[in-house]
Formats: structure tokens, C-alpha cells, sequence
């Protein structure tokens, strides 16, 4: 018998390990062809993303040409360069163009802006450049203005001739403009853009200014010191004016560059996009074949689930009963608070874990409880522990451990009372709760109790010596004449004296 359900185990076994094989081979063929369609459409997604901000940066330095294009005529037709007219032409100029800077100035860069403040260039890098410029029009460099302390700009030139002499009109397109084309983009806050010349150097910077690619000034350099291959091959598709995307890691910052030519002096711009972020849109393009791919899987296992959850869920109902049974067993069934030998188990639980944080142990008597019995009834003394069971657990925390561990006597465990006014403030708490508690839901018993107290581990490192030293707190509590709280050490109550741990 035992051979025959061998047998049809395997009988049914191999063939379902082969089918699985078989439909896990297809499913990893599917899955690499629509990951790859997936990163294919993101890359592109991107690239028109890039081409959309490198647009719109060169319109607006083209369009700050042709705005000047028709006054630099005018300035060659009928004006010089001290003409006081030019520098009402050039405010004109900054009023309705996004320049924040507009200068006229002569061939040794000597000149006024459009406050009428004169200006002198000619020792800027940039003006020299544009000097050497043959162009009429539309020469654009990177510097800063006359001031230092200036941010740095785009510099759009229109050349002015009269005659043989040569004039400039220089118009400032700031980069902080530029810094602000990412500000409300669909991308994540961990994005940058770049605008750099051919050899890397960064011009401007838009988004994430703390990325580890923006920190030393070439983008470039930066990553060709970790990624020297990939480098390579974003320098060579920059060469040949094409656009792409590479995935590099620098400084532990993965992203991937996605890069464009911006079609003006062999600048480009750069994205940076966090890898997280890439990857997301990626999942987001092959959900649905993934998701089918799931369904996939989920169909061929389901038999197998099915039956592994329904063991579970009987290993889950048999530990429920037992933890129920357990549970009942642990609990005292008058007033709900767990018994005797689960509150001591409990309490040297926590003791063995926890052998050097101090806690209270509280043990109570209620008072002339015998005498409750006699003249109101037991049905009544009942009443009372019940009452009193109840309204206890109230004043203190859930992982306190609070038990019934004889007729009228109940045992409280405060856990992590680390401090001596923390000791004092729970034993007044106690104490202040039996000047309130009543019993009774028509006649009104205020029962009293005698409590004693020991500090864990000061008073005794395991049960039975903490309960002993409780038991003697209790003892003194009656004798001092009950309807009272006694510390095994008196010292314990009074503010300042709290005894050295031994």
C-alpha cells in the first residue's frame, strides 16, 4: 500500500515539475523581453523630457536675440555710444526681456547699463571671447556682469558696427532662472539639471544642488573617476550631437544622465535622475505583464496554496484553543486577574530577562475581609474582590502584572520603576486608590486594604526573596494598624533616602 502511493506521488510529481520548468523557462524569456521594452520607452520618455528644458532655454537666449536684433539696428542708423539716449534703449531692453542686465559698451568693453551706471569689460574672459567673435548677432558666452559679486549668466552679443567702429549690446540671461526650470517638474526631488560646455564644465545647475555629480564644477571628471567606461561613451555620443542615457553611480548616488544638445556653442543639458525614480517608471511600464505573469503563477500554485493555507489555518485554530485552554487556565475566574502560578511564572519571566531593571512588587490584604463575609454575605465579599479587580487593573499599564494569589490577597508587579520619585508616585497611587474604592452596586462598601512593598532587584533578586521582603512590608503595614502602605524599607518613602542598590 505504501509503495502504491509512492508511486502515484511520482506519478503526478515528475509531471508537474516538468510543466513548471517548462512554463518558468517562458516566463523569464516574457519577463527579460518586457523589462527591456519597459527601460527602452523610460529612456526615451526621459530624452524628451531633457529636449523639452533644452528648449526652452534656448528659445527664450534666442529670443532675447531677436528681441535686440531690432534696436541694435537703431543704434547702428543713429546713435554713439555716449549718445544719452542709449541707455534709455537699454533700460528699454531690460524692462521687456528676462535679462537681468543690459549693457552697451565699445570694443575695449567700456560702456553703461541700463541704470546709466558705467560699466567696464574689458578684462572679462567672456567679453574677450566675444570680441574675437566674427558673428553680427547672437554671440553667446558664459560669464558674470561687471560686479564680482554677481551671479553667473548667459551673455547673449549683438555686434554693433558704425563704420569702422565697433560697438556691443550685451544682454545677462542669470542662471538663476535656469535653476528654476526643474521647480515644478514631474520628477522626483532628487533630480538635477546641468548646463555644461564640451569639456564638462558645469555653467549652470537647476533641482538637486546637493548631488554628489554637481559638487566639483565638471560634470565630466566627476563621474569619469568611477565611471571611466561609461564616460567614454557619453563623451563620444556628445561629439557626434547625439542624445542618450547612462546609468553611473558617484559617491554612493545612483542615477541615470540623460543628455541633449542644447544647439548653441556645443553646450548640453543634463538630466540626472535618481535610479529609485527610473526604476519605479520602469515597474510602472511592465506592470501589466507583470501583473499577468503574477496571475500566472498564482493560478499554477493555488492547488498547492490552498492546501498549505488550510494546514495553517488548522495549526492556527489548534493554537488559538490552546492558547485559549491556556489562557482559562492562567486566569482566576472571580475576578478575571490571572491566578497565583501564572502571576509568579509571569513576574520570573520578566525577572530572567530583565535582571537589572528595577520594579515594585506590591502584595495586598484586603482589610477585616473575614468579618465582609460574616455581616454582609459572601455572595457580597465576592462583589468586593470582583470590584476590586476590576478597578485596580484601571490605574495601571497593560504590561503591569496584576493577580489574585489567595482569597482576599493580590499580588501588583510594576515593571521598569527606574527612578525613587517614580517608586514613591506609584506607591501613592496605591495607596490614594483604597481612599476611594467602594464595592457594591446598591449598598456602598469602601473596603480598605494593608499593602507591602519590595524593590526588584534591591530586595531580593528572585521571587521568592522579593515576595518575602513584600510579605514583611505587608506584615508592618497590619501591625502599624492596617489601612496602610508599608515599604520592606521604610527608607524607600522618604524623599533623598533611598537606600544604595547592593
Amino acid at each position: 500500500m505504501e509503495e502504491r502511493n509512492k508511486s502515484a506521488i511520482v506519478s503526478w510529481i515528475v509531471p508537474a515539475i516538468v510543466f513548471l520548468i517548462v512554463v518558468f523557462v517562458m516566463m523569464f524569456n516574457f519577463s527579460t523581453k518586457s523589462s527591456a521594452n519597459a527601460t527602452d520607452t523610460v529612456s526615451r520618455n526621459l530624452i524628451k523630457s531633457a529636449q523639452s528644458y533644452a528648449d526652452e532655454l534656448a528659445d527664450k537666449l534666442r529670443m532675447l536675440g531677436r528681441i535686440a536684433g531690432p534696436f541694435r539696428v537703431m543704434l547702428e542708423r543713429d546713435m554713439a555710444l555716449d549718445d544719452s539716449g542709449t541707455g534709455d534703449i537699454a533700460d528699454i531692453l531690460y524692462s521687456c526681456t528676462e535679462a537681468y542686465k543690459v549693457v552697451f559698451c565699445d570694443a575695449a568693453g567700456n560702456g553703461i547699463d541700463q541704470t546709466g551706471e558705467k560699466v567696464a569689460l574689458g578684462n572679462e574672459s567672456y567679453f574677450q571671447s566675444i570680441a574675437q567673435h566674427d558673428a553680427t548677432s547672437c554671440v553667446y558666452a558664459e560669464g558674470k556682469a561687471d560686479d564680482p559679486a554677481e551671479k553667473p549668466a548667459v551673455v547673449v552679443a549683438e555686434r554693433i558696427a558704425e563704420g569702422e567702429e565697433t560697438n556691443y549690446l550685451l544682454l545677462y540671461y542669470s542662471m538663476d532662472r535656469f535653476a528654476n526650470l526643474l521647480s515644478e517638474s514631474e520628477f522626483d526631488t532628487s533630480t538635477f539639471m546641468a548646463l555644461m560646455d564640451d569639456s564638462g564644465r558645469i555653467l549652470g545647475s537647476s533641482g538637486y544642488e546637493e548631488s554628489s555629480f554637481l559638487q566639483d564644477g565638471n560634470l565630466l571628471e566627476t563621474i569619469e573617476r568611477e565611471n571611466p567606461a561609461e564616460t567614454r561613451t557619453i563623451k563620444s555620443r556628445m561629439d557626434n550631437s547625439s542624445r542618450g542615457t547612462t546609468a553611473v553611480t558617484v559617491g554612493g548616488e545612483s542615477c541615470t544622465l540623460v543628455y541633449v544638445p542644447l544647439g548653441i556653442n556645443q553646450w548640453e543639458i543634463v538630466l540626472g535622475v535618481s535610479q529609485a525614480y527610473v526604476d519605479r517608471q520602469v515597474d510602472l511600464q511592465w506592470k501589466d505583464a507583470k501583473n499577468m505573469m503574477i496571475y500566472l503563477v498564482a493560478a499554477i500554485f493555488v492547488f498547492i496554496f490552498m492546501v498549505i493555507v488550510i494546514n495553517i489555518i488548522s495549526k492556527i485554530r489548534s493554537n488559538e484553543n490552546k492558547k485559549e485552554l491556556e489562557d482559562k487556565a492562567d486566569t482566576d475566574l472571580l475576578t478575571g486577574l490571572t491566578n497565583k502560578l501564572a502571576t509568579e511564572r509571569k513576574i520570573k519571566e520578566y525577572m530572567a530577562k530583565n535582571p537589572s531593571t528595577q520594579s515594585m512588587l506590591f502584595v495586598l490584604d484586603v482589610d477585616n475581609f473575614k468579618k465582609i463575609n460574616d455581616t454582609m454575605g459572601h455572595a457580597f465579599g465576592d462583589e468586593v474582590l470582583r470590584s476590586l479587580g476590576q478597578q485596580i487593573t484601571a490605574i495601571f499599564r497593560a504590561s503591569d502584572i496584576i493577580g489574585r494569589i489567595g482569597g482576599d490577597e493580590f499580588m501588583i508587579f510594576l515593571k521598569g520603576i527606574n527612578d525613587e520619585e517614580s517608586v514613591r508616585k506609584e506607591a501613592r497611587k496605591v495607596e490614594n486608590f483604597f481612599k476611594n474604592f467602594q464595592a457594591g452596586e446598591y449598598v456602598k462598601y469602601a473596603a480598605t486594604a494593608s499593602i507591602g512593598v519590595a524593590i526588584y532587584p534591591q530586595e531580593g533578586e528572585d521571587f521568592e526573596t522579593l515576595y518575602k521582603a513584600a510579605d514583611q512590608g505587608l506584615y508592618k503595614a497590619k501591625k502599624r494598624g492596617k489601612n496602610q502602605l508599608a515599604f520592606y524599607r521604610d527608607e524607600w518613602g522618604e524623599p533623598g533616602a533611598a537606600p544604595a542598590q547592593q
